[in-house]
Order: structure tokens, then sequence, then C-alpha cells
């Protein structure tokens, strides 16, 4: 792990999150970023849903891939970019809420690769339910010509 600088590594963290055109056209709001950690919410929208009304897989699957990516920054030092190589996505329960959270959490730190893995949850009135899991693998960029942070 890098040395960490709250400040600093959240908006970094932040900058490029706010870049990311798929993440705002979801509607999803960066809501925690720590040492290893970062988390995601989205509200419910229609618009997300496959024809049963729940939050398409494709949608929990970006989410959590995101999640995972930015967790993975927080461990990286500025210069790096990252890029997901591979993931798997386990879905548990249908999508069903009035909100989201999905949460990235790095499993193995690298210089080379980082493996990360992320938990989706449909949060209601009641216990937030866990709807989906991931283990998704990072290759840390360095110096290539049009990928940055």
């Amino acid at each position: 792990m890098v040395d960490y600088d709250q400040e600093t590594v959240e908006t970094r963290i932040r900058q490029s999150f706010a870049r990311q055109g798929a993440m705002e056209t979801l509607g999803a709001e960066l809501s925690s970023v720590s040492p290893g950690v970062v988390e995601i919410e989205l509200s419910y929208d229609r618009k997300l849903t496959q024809q049963h009304g729940f939050l398409h897989a494709g949608v929990i699957s970006a989410a959590l891939d995101t999640a995972c990516s930015y967790a993975a920054y927080t461990v990286t030092t500025p210069e790096v970019s990252l890029l997901t190589i591979e993931f798997k996505v386990n879905l548990m329960s249908p999508g069903r809420g009035e909100r989201f959270l999905f949460r990235g959490e790095i499993t193995k730190p690298g210089s080379n690769i980082i493996v990360a893995d992320g938990r989706g949850y449909a949060l209601t009135d009641g216990p937030a339910k866990l709807i989906a899991s991931m283990t998704s693998t990072m290759m840390v960029i360095r110096g290539r010509e049009g990928i940055s942070g």
C-alpha cells in the first residue's frame, strides 16, 4: 500500500469519478472513500431496470466494477491508472430497493495487479440486503498515452 493522505487520495478519486459518463448516466454518487474501501450509492430508477422491474444486472455490474476500481486507486500512487482486466459477478437476489449501495474493498494490493471484492446491497426501511458480489482484477497502467487517473 502507498502512504495514504486521505484528502489527496479522496480528491483525486472524486475528480476521476466526476469524469465517468457512465456513472453520471446512472445517477450514481461516490458516497465514501477510505483506505482500501470505496462506496457508491444509486437511487432506484425505472430506467435502470430489466423487464421485471429489478435493477438490471448490467447496472449492478457497472457499479460494482467502479467501486472496486476506485478502491484500488486508494492503494496506488497518483501517477498510475487502472483498467479492469477481469471480473466475476454473482447475482444473489433481485435488485429490488429504494436505494443501492455498492462497496469495493481491496483483497490483494499489488504493484502490477490488484484484486478487489465488491458487494452490492439493496436498501429499504429494513436491513440492507445483499444482492450481488464481485471479484475483480485490475491492471496497473504506467505511462501509457491517453490513459490517466
